[in-house]
């Protein structure tokens, strides 16, 4: 073999060796690549929330509310944020809860009532009726009408011959309070029992249970489930009304019977 091709074969032999330690080192060492995560903090807003579970008639303080961080993009008409009432914590002080607030919602306007209200009247939506009737065990749903609850009133009375009538007065009325206690039990395991229910009814019937306060031998409040919460509560038996215009007759009520007639027929009576 001649020299110049001996020499050239033993660089290459050389040379593919040094590729393979070569190759061999780069192998055995790992290369991370560390991608660097990006992220965007959403921007906040303090929202007053509730701090407990308040039922309808308790009064707002500084234990009942505190400011809760809330996503700006979440913050909606009707929410109280630091920003547009900074002093709102004293302000609400005393507020009257008209409708159930659970812990962590926001407190909004149209859930409580001002504070120098008083808190039967901040209860009474526009244009209802606070009206108190007398009940029992036996007439309350043993004890488990509670406030907020729907009820239908149900009349008990004796006719001419008698027997006994029933007649569904009221339908699907929303009990404000029971013996003037708006709060339940604190542990919420029973129902106080009281011997007032004061009903939200709106002017006619209001008109209704008078009449049928002073015609029943008994009236009777059957609990509603809370799915009928939904349905008209504005029914009543206003054939237990006077007829007419209200003018030209009168309605009396004897021994348990509806009596109508004019007013010069009834002052003869």
């Amino acid at each position: 073999m001649k020299p110049a091709r001996l020499i050239i074969l033993t660089v290459a032999v050389v040379a593919a060796g040094l590729a393979g330690i070569l190759a061999m080192n780069l192998s055995g060492k790992e290369v991370v690549q560390m991608a660097e995560t990006v992220i965007e903090k959403e921007p906040t807003v303090n929202v007053l929330v509730s701090a407990a579970n308040l039922p309808v008639g308790s009064r707002l303080n500084d234990q009942a509310v505190r400011w809760m961080a809330w996503p700006a993009a979440g913050v909606v008409e009707g929410f109280i944020t630091d920003k547009a009432r900074p002093n709102a914590v004293a302000e609400v002080n005393g507020a009257v809860v008209r409708l159930p607030v659970f812990e962590g919602e926001p407190i909004r306007p149209e859930k409580i009532a001002d504070s120098s209200s008083r808190i039967m009247s901040a209860l009474l939506p526009a244009g209802k009726r606070a009206v108190a009737t007398e009940i029992t065990v036996a007439t309350g749903a043993g004890g488990f009408v509670l406030p907020n609850d729907r009820v239908d009133v149900i009349m008990v009375r004796r006719n001419e011959e008698g027997s006994f009538l029933t007649e569904n007065v009221l339908n699907n009325v929303r009990v404000l309070a029971i013996d003037q206690q708006i709060q339940e039990n604190e542990d919420g395991s029973k129902a106080v029992v009281g011997t007032t229910a004061t009903l939200e009814l709106t002017p006619e019937q209001t008109r209704v249970i008078t009449v049928a306060q002073q015609m029943a031998e008994r009236l009777t409040l059957a609990l509603r489930s809370v799915a009928d919460a939904q349905e008209a509560d504005t029914i009543a038996a206003d054939y237990l009304l006077k007829g007419g215009d209200g003018k030209a007759d009168i309605q009396v009520i004897k021994s348990g019977s509806i009596v109508r007639g004019s007013q010069s027929q009834v002052q003869t009576q």
